[in-house]
């Protein structure tokens, strides 16, 4: 194992100036996924599982949803959320039991309510998931078939977990995933950088966001 004293930021900024590959790139059909942008995640004056990220980070997101509207490209907002009794929780969402547990965040509660300042149109699709990844046990893959999508933009969070795991699986399903850098945020900054690094080195591509823009606006 190869040893080094710089933060997981040092890392993730050397790699974004010296990436080790060719960026996959965004293909012809683009899906934008908003992963889990609800209270429980986004509101810190109310719940302490929340946290921030880019000060603007949801204008930004609310920018990209307009222009992937514009596209005709589906929109998808997730949100985790789980039945009564948390019999839909499995092993991850029951490891423990507190108020601010996993399992308890019930389907209909304020915690899983989407952020108020986020711009959801009538046309957009929201989506109750139950695990990490985007992927597992949603209709993403039937979706995706049917709209003919090769690559998968992400925003939300949290960067270490639902985003990084989304974007291992869509690799593994063979889409590209484009990982917006200011669209992401995390509870603390390590994990945070230190995914956008794996990402970068093996499952995707982060890009910044005027990056991302400049691309689609190109396609309107």
């Amino acid at each position: 194992m190869e040893l080094s004293d710089k933060t997981a930021r040092q890392m993730y900024e050397g790699i974004r100036q010296n990436p080790p590959r060719k960026p996959f790139g965004l293909g012809e059909r683009v899906a934008l996924v908003n992963i889990d942008l609800q209270r429980a995640y986004t509101d810190v004056g109310s719940f302490k599982t929340a946290y921030t990220g880019h000060p603007q980070q949801m204008d930004h997101i609310n920018t990209l949803t307009d222009v992937c509207r514009q596209l005709g490209a589906p929109v998808i907002w997730t949100y985790v959320a789980y039945l009564p009794h948390s019999e839909d929780a499995g092993l991850w969402g029951t490891r423990t039991d507190t108020p601010d547990s996993l399992q308890n965040i019930k389907d209909g509660s304020p915690r899983a309510e989407l952020d108020p300042r986020l711009n959801i149109a009538d046309s957009d699709i929201k989506l109750r998931k139950h695990m990490a990844s985007v992927f597992t046990e949603t209709l993403l893959p039937s979706l995706f078939t049917f709209k003919k999508v090769d690559t998968v933009i992400l925003t939300g969070g949290s960067t270490s977990g639902c985003v990084r795991a989304s974007a291992v699986e869509a690799l593994s399903r063979s889409y590209r995933a484009i990982v917006v850098e200011e669209c992401v945020a995390d509870k603390h900054e390590s994990p945070h950088f230190a995914s956008l690094y794996d990402i970068c080195a093996k499952y995707g591509d982060v890009m910044g966001i005027d990056a991302v823009l400049t691309e689609l606006r190109g396609r309107l």
